[in-house]
């Protein structure tokens, strides 16, 4: 400054003021920023605080809860206690009332039992006394029962002997009688040329059952009639089996019966005996003896079978079985073939409609059944014998009807498995009831 050009500059002041305000103006952020952060602080441990106090006051809370329920909780299990304490003397107190009381209860039984044993011991006294008095009665009544069944004893005897005695001359009387008829007859028949017949023996009678197997409590059919007439095929439908059948009778256009067959159906062999008679004219035996040459004297019933003409054999079946009371069943076989016959004669052809046939064997069979009956009923009347029903049959619808079916075309096939059958319990071997309904099956014949 001395001897140098010494330049001196002026301060800028105004810079310098810019510069004071802006250190001004940053310090007053500063301190604003401060006290922001102060205030923010202060707040946060206001907020602190007031969050520890929360805190505080909620755990308090909670402890004064937990007590509480603490407190609560011994309440209550004292409550239980003091219940169950109470219970335990209820409990108690029943257990002794309830033995107190069984006790009772046993004592009156024991004491109900000593009555009743003492009561029953009287009874026993009493109904003691009361058998004794009426085995006494009774022994008394006994003795007169005996008595007076003495005194009837001998008034029955008294009175069977002069039934005896009665009856003894009722049968001479009878006896008498029917020889006398007898002797008639035989006048009257021999006048007409017609041979008698000779009553069998005793012997002849015992032979007879033999022969044939014939046992009480059965009923023995026969079956007789001419050869080729159909009996095997008859017998065999009454006994339910076919012509085919391993046990039938044998069959066939020429007569195939020499000796008299025993025949049954299994379901009522002890009921029912069927017999095939041999037909007369296969052998050599006038017809006025074939009767008695079979021993048809010893059957329970005797069905006089035939097919196209009724001869002097049959007749004379007839009249013998008048003589010896053997019912008797009139029946004409082959029922189907005649009648189909009869058809094919009025012109019956296969081809017709259904209609048409059922019209030409309603006809066939009305003629077939009118010419049979009116045919039996002269030569019955001509035999000087009653006149009696004929069955006309077909061994097919008898076997059907036995077996239990229902055939379609019969004519009195169910009347004569009925009819046979009530003739049968006429006779009182059996003491079985009538089949219900229309069936007659193989059950009952």
């Amino acid at each position: 400054m001395g001897g140098g050009h010494s330049s001196h500059c002026e301060p800028d002041w105004h810079a310098i003021e810019q510069e004071r305000r802006a250190a001004e103006e940053a310090r007053r952020w500063a301190e604003e920023q401060q006290r922001q952060a102060e205030e923010a602080a202060r707040q946060a441990r206001e907020a602190a605080e007031r969050a520890a106090r929360e805190a505080e006051e909620q755990r308090r809370r909670e402890r004064e809860a937990q007590l509480a329920a603490e407190r609560a909780a011994q309440a209550a299990w004292e409550e239980v206690e003091r219940i169950r304490r109470q219970a335990e003397a209820a409990a108690y107190a029943a257990r002794v009332a309830q033995e107190q009381a069984e006790a009772r209860a046993r004592e009156e039984r024991e004491r109900q039992e000593r009555i009743r044993r003492e009561l029953e011991a009287e009874r026993e006294r009493a109904r003691a006394a009361e058998e004794a008095a009426r085995r006494a009665a009774d022994a008394a009544r006994e003795e007169e029962e005996r008595h007076r069944r003495a005194r009837e004893e001998e008034m029955r005897r008294a009175r069977e002997e002069q039934a005896a005695a009665e009856e003894a001359a009722r049968r001479a009387a009878e006896q008498a009688r029917k020889a006398r008829e007898e002797q008639e007859e035989v006048e009257r028949q021999l006048k007409q040329g017609i041979q008698p017949v000779v009553m069998p023996t005793v012997h002849e009678l015992r032979a007879a059952k033999e022969k044939i197997q014939y046992k009480d409590g059965v009923i023995h059919f026969a079956v007789a009639g001419v050869a080729g007439s159909g009996k095997s095929s008859l017998i065999n439908a009454l006994c339910g089996m076919s012509n085919q059948d391993p046990n039938a009778a044998a069959t066939g256009v020429v007569e195939t019966t020499l000796e008299v067959g025993r025949y049954s159906n299994p379901n009522n062999a002890d009921q029912f005996a069927w017999y095939d008679v041999p037909g007369s004219g296969t052998l050599k035996i006038p017809d006025w003896q074939y009767f008695n040459s079979q021993g048809l004297f010893v059957f329970d019933c005797v069905i006089v079978l035939f097919n196209n003409r009724f001869t002097m054999t049959d007749q004379a079946i007839l009249s013998n079985c008048r003589r010896f009371h053997i019912p008797t069943f009139i029946v004409r076989s082959k029922a189907d073939q005649h009648i189909r016959n009869l058809m094919q004669e009025t012109g019956y052809d296969s081809d017709d409609e259904a209609e048409t046939k059922e019209t030409m064997y309603k006809a066939a069979r009305e003629q077939f059944v009118a010419e049979t009956r009116r045919s039996v009923k002269e030569n019955l009347l001509e035999a000087q014998l009653p006149d009696q029903r004929v069955y006309i049959v077909s061994h097919k619808s008898l076997l059907g009807i036995v077996r239990d079916k229902s055939p379609k075309r019969t004519v009195d096939d169910l009347d004569l498995l009925r009819d046979l059958h009530n003739e049968a319990y006429k006779g009182r071997k059996h003491s079985f009831g009538m089949p219900n309904g229309a069936n007659v099956s193989a059950h009952s014949l």
